[in-house]
């Protein structure tokens, strides 16, 4: 985007626009999930306990995610690259990310299913939305216009990482939450592959939307043989998705 454009926002984008953005969401979505008094290891005992400690806090923020953007005039930047990478290849990562998505769905005990749990699960959708409008919407618009396009890919994807600490506050062992954090520097990688290679942020969402749906899914009940392989491809998807980032920043031209 160029100056001229960047001047035709309603706000000019700054990176601590961004950096408040981001702080306010973990704060509002932490805060409705405390109050809602569910700790992070209940989620999955009954549809009520999914959405009041995890839905609801996305629906919330969701509907401020909305109004934010609007007041800042952000859409289009926030969900749309100036171009496209010039190489295709690097979406393998996102593909074998979506075979470990089908291998979650495919090993879920859908019989421990019922119909407020699945009503419940559906919401979890909106966290697609909300944490990817988030980082790499509007932090990476805000991170743009000061920062080269590497600094935005490790930023955006490192602060989705450290955004998951909460859930060591919500109840969650620090172990298991010191893994997801991790792990979803890599997931965010991958996402941040999608929206440089497709040119737009709505593929991630939904990608992130349907990951985060399967990886709860296949949690609840007794999981099915495959299971195992499904962690077997997201590592393979994060490995891969390292040796390509490199490849969909080169010749980035989408500072503000």
């Amino acid at each position: 985007m160029t100056s001229s454009n960047a001047q035709s926002l309603r706000v000019r984008p700054r990176v601590w626009i961004g950096i408040v953005i981001y702080f306010a969401y973990v704060v509002v979505v932490f805060g409705v999930q405390k109050a809602t008094g569910v700790p992070y290891t209940d989620l999955g005992k009954s549809g009520e306990n999914l959405f009041l400690g995890a839905g609801l806090s996305l629906i919330v923020a969701a509907i401020l995610l909305a109004i934010t953007t609007t007041a800042l005039g952000w859409w289009r930047p926030a969900l749309f690259d100036r171009h496209r990478a010039a190489h295709k290849w690097p979406l393998i990562a996102p593909v074998v990310m979506v075979v470990a998505l089908i291998t979650n769905l495919v090993a879920t005990d859908w019989g421990s299913y019922d119909v407020a749990f699945f009503g419940a699960s559906l919401v979890l959708l909106l966290v697609g939305f909300t944490e990817e409008l988030t980082t790499r919407g509007l932090l990476l618009v805000s991170l743009r216009s000061r920062l080269s396009e590497v600094w935005v890919w490790l930023l955006t994807s490192a602060l989705f990482g450290l955004m998951h600490l909460v859930n060591a506050a919500s109840g969650q062992p620090i172990g298991p939450t010191l893994q997801q954090v991790a792990f979803a520097f890599g997931a965010g990688t991958i996402f941040y592959i999608l929206r440089r290679v497709t040119g737009s942020l709505v593929w991630a969402m939904v990608l992130h939307g349907f990951w985060d749906f399967s990886t709860f899914a296949v949690t609840h009940g007794t999981p099915g043989p495959l299971a195992a392989s499904s962690g077997i491809l997201e590592i393979t998807a994060i490995i891969l998705a390292f040796i390509a980032v490199a490849f969909v920043i080169r010749g980035a031209d989408e500072r503000l």
